[in-house]
């Protein structure tokens, strides 16, 4: 009987009776395949823009390596054909070719490994319809597939490439939260730098009631100067968030005037006079209203 070879990685299974008095040599030959074929690492150097990777029955080959390092000069991207297609492989690659390396095996899928990358791939050895798979493609960690593309991982590896996408309130932003990374949209990082930012509005002149509006979640910082009598100056809240704070610095102290602290649509005040005695009015929001008003005299 004569001898037949194993389906993958063609290691010699002596036939009964054969090859009396070489039994050292073909197993030798044997465990140098294995051998190759558990742990070895070789260097494949293509030229142009073909190989063929091919793994022959019963002896030492390239398509035997375990570990494939892709060197040489090729011409262009290189497809590299697995042969023969029957055959089920596995390789772990790294392209140091200087140019994309494609590999086939049938007229399934393909992967390609640009230069410079690795990859973990297998050849189903289905014949002529075989495919090639990159088993780090759909990569997932306790279950959940991770779907970055190479550009975001990339961006988050310190890429510097910048573009000139505008930024809305719904966009995410990454933090490390106390050693979790997380997601949290712009808006919320606006409204947490702002609480702290104060907006300084050009002098005001009042005459009758007036309306002092954030024009964003900032603190707000008015002088205005009241024209007669006694005035009215409402706050609007609406842009403001809690811890924020309101600055209305009456500039003369000939006149008197009264703050309303509660909105800017108010019928009824709920505010403060600022009398000759008087020149700053210094409210703080609380989410809702002014927890803690103050008035000043420089």
């Amino acid at each position: 009987m004569a001898s037949t070879y194993t389906a993958n990685s063609g290691i010699e299974k002596i036939g009964a009776g054969e090859q009396a008095g070489a039994w050292g040599t073909t197993t030798n030959n044997n465990f140098d395949i294995l051998d190759r074929a558990v742990n070895g690492v070789g260097a494949i150097s293509l030229t142009g823009t073909t190989h063929t990777l091919t793994t022959s029955d019963g002896t030492l080959s390239d398509g035997g390596y375990k570990v494939l390092v892709l060197g040489g000069s090729p011409s262009g991207t290189n497809t590299i054909t697995i042969s023969p297609n029957d055959q089920d492989k596995m390789y772990f690659v790294h392209n140091n070719s200087g140019q994309t390396a494609t590999f086939t095996q049938g007229s399934g899928a393909d992967v390609s490994v640009p230069t410079g990358s690795k990859a973990l791939i297998f050849a189903d050895g289905a014949g002529s319809g075989a495919a090639v798979t990159d088993l780090l493609d759909g990569l997932s960690f306790g279950g959940t597939k991770v779907t970055s593309t190479a550009t975001e991982l990339n961006l988050m590896d310190g890429g510097t490439s910048a573009g000139t996408t505008a930024v809305a309130a719904g966009d995410g932003i990454v933090t490390n939260d106390g050693g979790t990374m997380r997601q949290t949209t712009a808006a919320t990082f606006s409204t947490y730098f702002n609480q702290n930012l104060v907006e300084a509005k050009s002098p005001l002149t009042v005459s009758g009631t007036v309306t002092v509006t954030p024009s964003g979640a900032t603190s707000v910082y008015q002088p205005l100067t009241v024209s007669s009598g006694s005035q009215t100056v409402r706050v609007a809240v609406t842009n403001l968030v809690a811890g924020q704070y309101v600055i209305i610095d009456k500039t003369t102290t000939t006149n008197s005037m009264t703050i309303d602290w509660t909105n800017s649509s108010a019928v009824t005040s709920s505010g403060i006079s600022l009398g000759s005695s008087a020149d700053l009015g210094i409210g703080i929001f609380n989410g809702s209203g002014f927890s803690f008003i103050e008035t000043v005299k420089f």
